[in-house]
């Protein structure tokens, strides 16, 4: 893999997540974006680290971070960020929306 892309639903989770964090707490809003692109740059590195989500999507694996899970998938030269979600969340739900949009 040589490079990753954020697409703009993944964006938009971050953005929520670090303003709730911010709100009470804006070091550990900055903290989880520097593990957010560490964990970026090592899937870059190893891109099948996550494990794989495919009981909920085809090809879609999932990496932890704090809490929530860095949801990707593999093309053939890059990795696509789909989504950053709590991970007690029903996901099924969540990506069974995201394919009517």
């Amino acid at each position: 893999m040589t490079q990753y892309i954020i697409t703009p639903e993944a964006i938009k989770d971050l953005k929520m997540i670090t303003d709730y964090l911010a709100q009470n707490n804006l070091k550990s809003a900055e903290q989880l974006l520097k593990q957010f692109n560490k964990k970026c740059y090592y899937l870059v590195q190893f891109p099948k680290i996550g494990r794989s989500y495919h009981h909920i999507r085809p090809s879609l694996r999932g990496l932890p971070l704090n809490g929530y899970i860095i949801f990707y998938r593999l093309s053939q030269d890059t990795i696509e960020i789909m989504r950053v979600i709590k991970g007690n969340r029903d996901l099924g739900a969540i990506f069974n929306t995201d394919e009517e949009n």
